[in-house]
């Protein structure tokens, strides 16, 4: 979600020839600022995956970056979704799928073990299949039952996994040279070997465990560059020194250790060698341009070193994690009961005039089930504006709700068309009227207008819609027109950007011109996919 932080950025790395550089600074939080604001401008409803899904969700709930309203929570309906769609599996093979979706819900304050009734940790409990895929299934296995403390689950599987049993796998795969790898388990990958350190971190008590901690310390210190960073296959790349700086935060070793400050710079300086400016990171030090993976990871790095230097807990020990969704996970908080899930009535219906359109999933999406209709003619007419009573009825048929009577508005005539529909609007608090005795029905509806009934039919299918007014301010300031907002609009507008139902890349709100068609159908479709109600 885009939005932009007033912290100045202020960081230079210091390159030194006569002596060496002490690494010993922390970027300046303005750098973790930044970042934040990136990712979620970059990814404004984060998903299930391995980028753009539950690493930027990591390391935003672990940070001290507030999230827009609903953020989250969208996250968590989409992944409910997910694994009913798949009916309860995030993968035959690879079981890092579900470590990560569980390391993301124990970062939120959420409950793995019921996930649209489906006990996520149950997997981890199959050793042979945790470990098909290599070193990184215990490795991951452990990070995530150790991030919320979770007993190890009871399995059906042939061999029932242990924790000892994932420590003993990862110990089996050290290298000569004390590191850890994917491959030939000859060398080791710097990579694969931070991995491995922050899976064991909570075992050093274990005589074993120590003394292989203890080699693979080692092994890095051997394997950084002059420049602080570390490479993989010969290549430097942030990812991998991503891994060593979470492994000695994991650790509780400082970043300045004396082992991994070299004669160029120490482990800070290696993950800033990556920074673009203005949030962003590259994968390679050649290549440039931003990279979402790479600054997905060089993210939940600096939170997790600015964890340790703060003193709180690492990055994945989470018993410190509060409730983030802000709501009953269990079902959506506060459904109304009357709202009810639209069908599709008519397949494969759509509008010549939308073909190639960027909203035209959408608007086939709701044509489908008789949410919005067309001009009579094969098109939708999408860059004309919408009434009022237009409007409300688009709301209440996304709804589901029974349209009926009201007679509050002396201007809805009963006999119209649209009568049932305002009526609806009005007893379910979507609408108020510009007065308590008048409706403008044919009045074309404002963008701030739309955004307000938009909130408040959010707030019927039970999804999180408060936003404080620091929150609300800092979330416009984005937009230059920001002051032309209405104060009775200035929450549901940010809601709706925070969201993503209103779509935020443009520089202006424009909240007093009329909405459009087109922009209609996108809000409603994103605003049922939150509420899932597609």
């Amino acid at each position: 979600m885009r939005r932009i932080l007033s912290i100045c950025l202020c960081f230079a790395l210091l390159m030194g020839l006569a002596s060496p550089v002490y690494a010993g600074d922390f970027p300046d939080t303005g750098v973790i600022g930044d970042t934040a604001a990136k990712l979620l401008e970059t990814v404004p409803s984060p998903m299930v995956g391995s980028v753009g899904g539950e690493w930027a969700v990591i390391g935003l709930a672990r940070s001290d970056s507030p999230a827009p309203a609903g953020y989250f929570e969208g996250y968590y309906a989409k992944l409910s979704a997910y694994v009913t769609a798949h009916d309860g599996v995030l993968s035959d093979r690879k079981y890092t799928e579900y470590a990560r979706v569980i390391l993301a819900l124990t970062a939120l304050g959420a409950n793995p073990a019921d996930v649209a009734g489906v006990n996520l940790l149950t997997p981890l409990g199959d050793y042979e299949k945790t470990i098909w895929q290599g070193i990184n299934g215990p490795i991951w296995a452990l990070i995530a039952l150790d991030s919320g403390e979770y007993d190890v689950p009871v399995s059906a599987a042939d061999t029932q996994a242990t924790r000892q049993m994932y420590v003993d796998a990862i110990l089996a795969a050290q290298c000569p040279d004390g590191g850890f790898s994917l491959a030939d388990g000859k060398t080791g990958d710097p990579d694969v070997t931070g991995m491995a350190l922050q899976a064991l971190a909570k075992y050093q008590t274990q005589d074993k465990v120590a003394a292989a901690v203890g080699k693979a310390l080692a092994c890095l210190s051997g394997l950084q560059r002059n420049d602080g960073c570390f490479e993989t296959d010969g290549v430097p790349t942030l990812e991998s020194t991503v891994q060593v700086a979470v492994a000695l935060c994991e650790l509780g070793i400082p970043l300045d250790d004396a082992r991994f400050v070299k004669e160029k710079g120490g482990l800070t300086d290696g993950l800033m060698l990556f920074y673009n400016g203005e949030g962003s990171f590259s994968h390679g030090l050649t290549e440039g341009g931003d990279d979402l993976m790479a600054t997905e990871q060089a993210f939940y790095a600096l939170v997790a070193a600015d964890r340790i230097r703060t003193g709180r807990q690492s990055l994945y020990r989470m018993s410190d994690a509060a409730d983030l969704l802000g709501a009953d996970t269990e079902n959506m908080p506060s459904r109304n009961p009357d709202i009810v899930l639209q069908q599709v009535l008519y397949p494969g219906v759509t509008f010549s005039d939308i073909m190639g359109s960027e909203g035209c999933s959408s608007v086939e999406a709701l044509a489908e089930r008789g949410i919005l209709s067309g001009r009579g003619d094969g098109t939708f007419d999408p860059g004309s504006t919408m009434t009022r009573a237009e409007f409300c009825a688009c709301t209440v048929r996304a709804l589901g709700l029974t349209p009926s009577l009201d007679g509050r508005f002396s201007d809805v005539a009963a006999d119209s068309w649209y009568a049932g529909y305002v009526g609806t609007a009005a007893r379910y608090g979507i609408v108020n009227g510009v007065t308590e005795t008048s409706f403008s029905p044919a009045a074309f509806i404002t963008r701030q207008e739309a955004a307000v009934m938009l909130a408040r039919a959010a707030k019927l299918t039970g999804l999180v819609t408060e936003v404080d007014d620091a929150a609300a301010t800092r979330l416009l300031a984005a937009f230059d027109d920001n002051r032309q907002v209405a104060l009775w609009a200035k929450e549901s507008l940010a809601f709706c950007y925070g969201a993503g139902i209103f779509d935020d890349g443009e520089m202006e709100i424009r909240p007093k011109a009329a909405i459009m068609r087109m922009e209609v159908a996108q809000a409603l479709f994103r605003l049922l996919s939150c509420a899932e109600l597609l």
